[in-house]
């Protein structure tokens, strides 16, 4: 399957009024290879395996391939990931025919929020609310897998 997605930065946190849901996630990565990223993730009460492969030039797809594991499979996985587990929580925001998640991180990463909307093609339009901050689509240092290998804070 194909994930098409635009990433931002947040400008303020006026989307938490809005959001429909928030969602503690605890993630981290088996792979960090460029060609290929295997996360490993509890959200809430679920546990995923995730393979991600390369980004297109433009960073808006790439390959995705998920499925849901137990939360004990997820936490003995997460033992055996690469340095840097993140933590993050998740607000879903309803916005006209799409949804934004929007992570608010923790730990080394804390003071960066990032939303994403995914899309079914990369022209697609959709709503910017006035929360929503500069692109950061196809920037490698927003990608999760380096954000666990250099955090925010690091910057």
């Amino acid at each position: 399957m194909i994930e098409i997605e635009r990433k931002f930065l947040v400008k303020s946190d006026s989307y938490k009024s809005l959001a429909s849901s928030k969602t503690r996630i605890v993630q981290g990565f088996l792979n960090t290879d460029a060609n290929r990223t295997v996360r490993i993730r509890i959200k809430g009460d679920l546990g995923f395996i995730t393979v991600k492969g390369k980004s297109n030039t433009s960073g808006t797809s790439r390959f995705e391939w998920e499925k849901e594991i137990s939360v004990e499979e997820a936490d003995a996985l997460l033992k055996l990931c690469e340095k840097g587990i993140l933590e993050k929580c998740r607000y879903e925001i309803p916005a006209e025919n799409h949804v934004y998640e929007v992570d608010e991180f923790y730990g080394d990463n804390e003071g960066l929020t990032v939303a994403e909307i995914e899309l079914n093609s990369e022209n697609e339009a959709f709503q910017k609310p006035e929360w929503l901050g500069k692109e950061v689509t196809g920037k490698v240092k927003y990608y999760n897998s380096q954000l666990s290998k250099k955090p925010f804070k690091t910057w």
